[in-house]
């Protein structure tokens, strides 16, 4: 079972965004959260409104969903469009300059996917877990 939010057109370079991102995937929903609250960046509300949506949003799609064993299972961001701007420079010129715009995508799972098998199953896909040699 997997939810899906995204944040789209946020007024922030998606360079920054990432430095935050990068803190919870994988986290628990919860701990998620925690983490989010407690760090000192300006994006850092964004990316938890994000996380809440993906979380109701897994509540709504099903009844039997239980929030405290959600897991965010992926979360990247990609670039927006740019804002081109200029600025007044010496001598009547003018510098040209970006504004760049944030897209944020979280997705919260009952368990963690790490590359093509699930951290939540035992052994999964390693058929001779037990044999050493």
């Amino acid at each position: 079972m997997e939810a899906r939010a995204e944040a789209r057109y946020i007024r922030t370079s998606p360079q920054k965004a990432r430095l935050v991102v990068d803190l919870i995937r994988g986290q628990r929903a919860g701990d998620a959260i925690n983490i989010l609250r407690t760090t000192n960046k300006r994006i850092a509300p964004s990316v938890e409104k994000v996380l809440r949506s993906a979380i109701a949003n897994a509540e709504n799609r099903s009844n039997d969903v239980d929030v405290d064993k959600l897991f965010v299972t992926e979360a990247y961001v990609n670039e927006g469009p740019r804002m081109k701007r200029v600025r007044p420079a010496p001598m009547g010129r003018a510098y040209r300059y970006q504004r760049r715009l944030a897209h944020i995508i979280v997705m919260v799972g009952d368990r963690v996917v790490v590359g093509d098998r699930h951290a939540g199953d035992r052994n999964a896909g390693d058929r001779n877990a037990g044999d050493k040699n």
